[in-house]
């Protein structure tokens, strides 16, 4: 190219700029990559570091009107201190003292509790009253008012999960605190309500990969009691490292949320799990039992309580020490509707180069 051209190149990128242009020619590579690049990294949030923090937020942080929930969301090194577990995810530990409430409301961004530590409390969705104990999950959907409230002498822990960094990206935030009267729903004469009108069903054996659905599960609480009678009846029929559950629609089958998916993954004691990397996030909460696992070529040591993130298409395998039940999130319904979900079985162990250390 003569210097001339040369020349008329350079004013044609001044020229573009100029009027907020740019050319497809030189950020093709940026765009369009082999395989995902996620900001965010994997990453571990020991129970150890947090639940100690989350007491004295108790002691020193009311929960009213304007906060609304006292909670410590998971914030992702990678995301330049975007307040999320992932691009794509919220996740945060939540707390409640004794006899305490958190204000209704609601908001676009659909929602889900799983339950790690406490009695007593309940999350009150639309109007339904769901007891929460260790194990359950609880939906909040889109849009559904929702309130907590602690009834007992003891504080309450869970782990929250959200789609807000989606529903963000597609600028359809909503949120609206409740009219009244009063800060909380009535409570009602009977709780569980959706519980007893949908008995049995709603646990897939395995991940769901057909249907999905716009609408949310009719089933807002998912007890432990049937998840754990569920994976001892699937560990039993193999001896496969990994038992999975999936939370469904138990009228439709799909996914509990047309944004979220919720399952628990039952990795046997002294057996470890084959590495597969999935297009979309996942955060993971430990329930119970200890062990490791592997993400990209870093080990991650697990205890009860611990919750730690899987980016985007990282590989990921793990290694029980003991029985070990790990809830797990991810916005695969999302990949899935729009026809871009991908996975792969990995043909061996990853090498370890890495060990984390949680702060």
């Amino acid at each position: 190219m003569t210097a001339s051209a040369d020349t008329e190149l350079d004013e044609l990128y001044r020229d573009l700029d100029a009027v907020d242009l740019r050319p497809l020619w030189t950020i093709t590579e940026q765009l369009l990559t082999p395989a995902p690049r996620p900001r965010a990294v994997p990453w571990l949030w020991s129970a150890e570091t947090m639940k100690p923090l989350a007491r004295r937020a108790i002691r020193l942080v009311p929960v009213e009107r304007g906060g609304e929930r006292r909670v410590l969301s998971l914030q992702n090194p990678g995301l330049g201190g975007l307040p999320y577990a992932a691009g794509t995810l919220w996740g945060a530990l939540q707390c409640l003292g004794p006899r305490e409430s958190a204000p209704a409301h609601r908001h676009s961004p659909g929602a889900i509790r799983f339950v790690l530590e406490g009695s007593g409390v309940w999350t009150t969705v639309d109007g339904d009253a769901c007891d929460m104990h260790p194990g359950d999950l609880v939906l909040t959907p889109a849009y559904a008012w929702h309130d907590h409230v602690n009834g007992g002498d003891s504080e309450m822990f869970w782990f929250d999960g959200l789609d807000l960094p989606v529903v963000e990206a597609l600028d359809a935030i909503f949120f609206e605190g409740y009219p009244g009267p009063g800060e909380q729903q009535p409570e009602p004469a009977e709780h569980n309500r959706s519980e007893r009108a949908h008995t049995g069903g709603g646990l897939h054996a395995g991940h769901v990969d057909g249907p999905l659905d716009p609408a949310h599960s009719p089933l807002l609480v998912y007890r432990w009691t049937d998840t754990d009678a569920r994976l001892t009846e699937l560990a039993a029929l193999d001896d496969d490292p990994l038992t999975v559950v999936e939370f469904t629609n138990p009228v439709t089958g799909a996914s509990v949320l047309p944004t979220l998916s919720c399952a628990v993954h039952r990795v046997r004691g002294g057996a470890r799990s084959a590495p597969v990397r999935r297009a979309g996030n996942a955060v993971v909460v430990v329930y119970r039992g200890r062990g490791s696992s592997v993400i990209d070529q870093k080990r991650f040591d697990w205890g009860p309580g611990d919750m730690f993130v899987v980016p985007s298409w990282s590989a990921v395998e793990h290694a029980a020490d003991e029985q070990a039940d790990l809830f797990v999130l991810s916005d695969a319904p999302i990949l899935r509707a729009l026809g871009i979900y991908r996975e792969q079985t990995l043909a061996g162990p990853q090498a370890v180069t890495d060990r984390f250390t949680p702060r």
